[in-house]
């Protein structure tokens, strides 16, 4: 077991070494720093504090420079102004920053395989808990996660530890089960934001309990509806103040989220803005939790900010988008980024426990599902969840379904003992393609797509954002560019890169385009011409574009309005001498507003044209290479027709390459 544990760190930590900053981590570093020595909750309210406290512990005891008191960022609040600031710009040194803090986010993954191991060892025996740990070990979703510093990895933990734990303060009630549960339960409440469904998953484990008769306490069966009633009514009410004081704890039991009164105590997205937006009952639930106090500010506040961003956020899937998502999303992010050596396992598993359930007869058939009550309450009720979620921005959002799978899977080494030899080969070649499959695309491991998807390479036409793209592959790029000497040529480098990375850290030199934040400094103006193009899935994608939909003539008529003044435009940022006498005419606010929406108009006529072809290479599997022709770029901003045709021939031609010789 040890063995496992250690392989499985080594392998999620030396993977990540060469990749820059996800998305996430940027924010979650920073904040977690904040929280420590400025008791600052405003900067990254809507992921648990838990996680993020734990994240900036390595920073705190090295003594890591934070942005100074006065320094952008700090008054609106803005985690990513200070976060560039203080991963780019304050001398700290960013490799250890981010490998200090993604060990710490590890420790959650080896928990969680620690109860994966108590779980199918109680269920299979050791064999099988040897099993479930193998296929844990070798997750491609778990190397990949288990080693990013955000919030993920800990409530899949707690996820998995809190049913565990109700469970077993149910039918083993006594003062000591009923605090741990209270206790585990409570830091699932500030390890994230998911934890609202626990109640949910307790509600199906109570009601279980109480129909077989199994609820105890202290060793006596509790019986009758009054007494029944009385007992889940005090556990729930346990279960709550614990829950309170601990929120309260981790917040210094102070309502405001700062103590500085020089600080705004607002959001960097306004408390009014949000409440606006949730509307009814929600809304005025809220507002009377705030005037009470009944949590901290910046705890209501997270939990309104979740909600609302649940019902509309940016989304894609096999080459559509949406800001609503797909009820298939989920179900088939799980399909393509599983490797098959697990769905296959799993098939078998299912066959082997419905076997050994049914051999034993109905009574003895219930008594073992009794005994998986909390891994089907989880898993049942999570998938519910997020089967009707319109937050579908990657496979991460089910990684506390997989802890469940890794217990099931178990059921193969109980099998390789008591059947026969055919489950034997089944477990060796199952395992041997898990291992296969994660050691194929190390140190890849977030670009992970099985042969259901065509394999990592097509991931980016299936999943983007974190399910393959979060800004994790710019010292890959820099190597790209560095081993094709572009940098000491003439030709031109284009970057629209999705991450909080900074290129030019990395020795990038690239014209950047199209932001992922517009909260950093504004990016040159710059008209397009021949050169190798590097695109993040991502933004290839469109998936949080403003520009949705297929193109249309309004779309064209615009951008064809604002590319005729493409010259003035780069005259007015490139000559700052000129500006008075443009503005003379036009403010120079719409200065800005028309260059940002002809921006956003060309590079999407740039991803429809690229989205045509095959990429000249990949980096990671989530940068784009094209070299890009004159007569391409300029079809990029010529007329419709141009424009089309030049689409047309890309197509014709990708068409031509795949077919077979």
């Amino acid at each position: 077991m040890l063995l496992a544990l250690a392989v499985h760190a080594w392998l999620a930590l030396s993977a990540t070494v060469n990749e820059s900053t996800t998305v996430d981590e940027l924010a979650h570093l920073t904040a977690g720093h904040a929280l420590w020595a400025r008791g600052d909750y405003r900067l990254q309210p809507e992921n648990g504090v838990l996680p993020q406290f734990v994240e900036g512990i390595p920073a705190v005891l090295e003594h890591r420079r934070l942005p100074p008191p006065g320094a952008p960022g700090w008054a609106e609040p803005n985690v990513w102004t200070l976060g560039n600031l203080y991963f780019h710009r304050l001398g700290n040194d960013l490799p250890a920053l981010l490998l200090h803090g993604r060990a710490m986010n590890v420790l959650w993954s080896l928990a969680t395989a620690l109860l994966v191991f108590w779980w199918s060892r109680r269920l299979f025996g050791l064999g099988g808990a040897a099993v479930s740990l193998l296929f844990w070990a070798f997750s491609p979703t778990f190397l990949a996660h288990g080693a990013l510093a955000t919030s993920d990895m800990c409530m899949t933990f707690f996820m998995l530890a809190s049913v565990t734990a109700y469970w077993a303060s149910l039918r083993h009630g006594s003062p000591r089960t009923l605090l741990a549960s209270a206790a585990v339960t409570a830091l699932a409440c500030v390890a994230k934001y998911t934890a609202v469904l626990l109640p949910a998953m307790f509600a199906v484990l109570a009601a279980t309990a109480c129909a077989q008769g199994l609820l105890s306490w202290r060793g006596r069966r509790i019986e009758g509806r009054t007494k029944t009633l009385m007992a889940l009514l005090a556990s729930t009410c346990v279960h709550v103040v614990v829950a309170w004081v601990v929120i309260w704890a981790f917040h210094r039991f102070r309502y405001t989220p700062v103590t500085d009164p020089t600080l705004a105590h607002d959001y960097t997205r306004p408390w009014a803005t949000v409440l606006a937006s949730l509307g009814g009952a929600m809304a005025q639930a809220l507002a009377w939790a705030r005037l009470h106090h009944a949590l901290p500010d910046a705890y209501l506040y997270g939990f309104a900010f979740v909600v609302d961003l649940s019902h509309s956020r940016g989304a894609f899937l096999n080459g559509a988008t949406s800001l609503r998502g797909w009820v298939q999303f989920f179900p088939y992010a799980f399909l393509v980024k599983t490797p098959l050596g697990l769905l296959i396992a799993l098939a078998g598993s299912l066959i082997v426990i419905v076997r050994r359930l049914f051999s034993r007869g109905a009574s003895a058939g219930a008594t073992q599902l009794l005994r998986v009550a909390p891994l089907l309450a989880l898993f049942v009720v999570y998938w519910a969840a997020s089967l009707t979620s319109s937050l579908n921005i990657g496979q991460r959002h089910l990684l506390p379904t997989y802890p469940v799978l890794f217990i099931a899977v178990g059921a193969l080494g109980w099998a390789w003992s008591h059947d026969g030899a055919i489950w034997r080969w089944l477990l060796a070649l199952t395992v041997a393609a898990q291992v296969a499959a994660s050691t194929a695309i190390r140190p890849h491991y977030l670009a992970f797509f099985n042969q259901l998807a065509g394999g990592p390479s097509e991931g980016y036409r299936h999943l983007v954002d974190s399910s393959l793209d979060w800004g994790q592959d710019l010292p890959g790029l820099a190597a790209w560019l560095k081993t094709h000497d572009l940098p000491n040529d003439q030709t031109p480098v284009y970057l629209a890169y999705f991450g909080t990375g900074e290129p030019e850290y990395y020795g990038i030199k690239a014209t950047p385009m199209v932001p992922l934040l517009r909260t950093l400094p504004d990016q040159p103006w710059h008209a397009l011409h021949a050169g190798v193009y590097c695109v993040s899935a991502t933004l290839l994608q469109q998936a949080y574009s403003p520009i949705r939909g297929a193109w249309n003539q309004a779309l064209e008529t615009e951008f064809q309005d604002l590319r005729a003044l493409e010259p003035a435009l780069i005259d007015y940022d490139q000559h700052p001498s000129r500006r008075p006498a443009w503005e003379q005419s036009v403010p120079a606010a719409k200065w800005q507003a028309m260059w940002h929406r002809y921006e956003e108009l060309r590079f999407t006529r740039l991803c429809y044209l690229l989205r045509a072809r095959e990429p000249d290479a990949q980096i990671g599997y989530s940068i784009n290479i094209y070299r890009v022709s004159a007569a391409d770029a300029d079809a990029v901003t010529g007329s419709m027709h141009t424009w089309t045709n030049a689409i047309a021939h890309a197509r014709d031609a990708r068409g031509r390459a795949s077919k077979p010789e």
